[in-house]
């Protein structure tokens, strides 16, 4: 289905009868990866899972977007479901969504929260990556230079490739400039807002969003605990899919 927020048109699907569920997906990601925990859910739950503007099939943004955007974004979204309470999962980006949500004064209230290998600690550079950073920003400095377009108009670009994440070499230009932002704001001063019953689910192996920052949400969300599925990484929902059904079921109180 279709619908359009904030005027961008935005893909979503909407399953189930309840009290409203929202899913949020990853950075790079779309609804069609959580199609088995939807189909668990709207067992219990109205399912209300949507491509993020700039994903899957919905449009990108006019302009380049921080978290509090998305969140603004995800508001508007809900208008037309005039919900008093709620029930929301996220994965990686997802997660610093919601996180973000949960310091604002919402028109409803959340009820349980469910985050998985979410984003939202920024990792300390050790002191090559920030020698790295200050010399591939000199170099980018060097690079933008007229003269060195003119002369060079390749080299901006291949820069950029050679540096920049597989997220970032990806992304449109407006998602490239949305994702710095995302990826530079800290969450950790927020998470103490985050007081609903919160189950974090961490794949020990996750290398995008380490288990240790499951262990620093775990001690600064009031009401969190964490499961592990030993040996999966980021996605950790696909790659222990049954075992992840069964822990999502018991938490959300659904008969599998």
């Amino acid at each position: 289905m279709i619908k359009t927020v904030k005027g961008l048109n935005i893909n979503y699907v909407d399953r189930g009868e309840g009290e409203l569920f929202v899913v949020l997906h990853g950075w790079g990601s779309n609804i069609t990866l959580h199609e088995h925990m939807i189909g668990i859910l709207e067992r219990g739950y109205r399912v209300v899972a949507m491509d993020m503007p700039g994903f899957g099939e919905s449009d990108e943004p006019k302009e380049p977007w921080c978290v509090d955007d998305y969140v603004d974004f995800l508001l508007e979204f809900l208008k037309d479901y005039n919900a008093d309470k709620i029930c929301l999962l996220g994965h990686s980006f997802g997660g610093r969504v919601i996180i973000k949500l949960c310091s604002r004064d919402l028109p409803f209230e959340i009820d349980k929260i469910v985050l998985v290998d979410a984003a939202g600690v920024m990792p300390k550079k050790t002191l090559k990556q920030k020698t790295k950073q200050k010399i591939y920003k000199a170099t980018k400095s060097i690079y933008s230079s007229a003269p060195v377009q003119k002369m060079f108009p390749e080299a901006l670009e291949n820069l950029r490739k050679k540096n920049g994440s597989a997220d970032y070499n990806a992304a449109s230009p407006i998602m490239r400039q949305t994702l710095v932002k995302v990826v530079n704001e800290d969450l950790c001063d927020l998470m103490p807002n985050v007081k609903a019953p919160t189950l974090l689910i961490w794949g020990t192996l996750d290398d995008a969003t380490p288990l240790s920052d499951a262990k620093i949400m775990e001690s600064l969300m009031p009401e969190a605990g964490l499961v592990t599925f030993e040996g999966a990484g980021h996605y950790s929902f696909l790659e222990c899919r049954e075992q992840f059904g069964r822990v999502l079921a018991s938490f959300m109180k659904i008969q599998l």
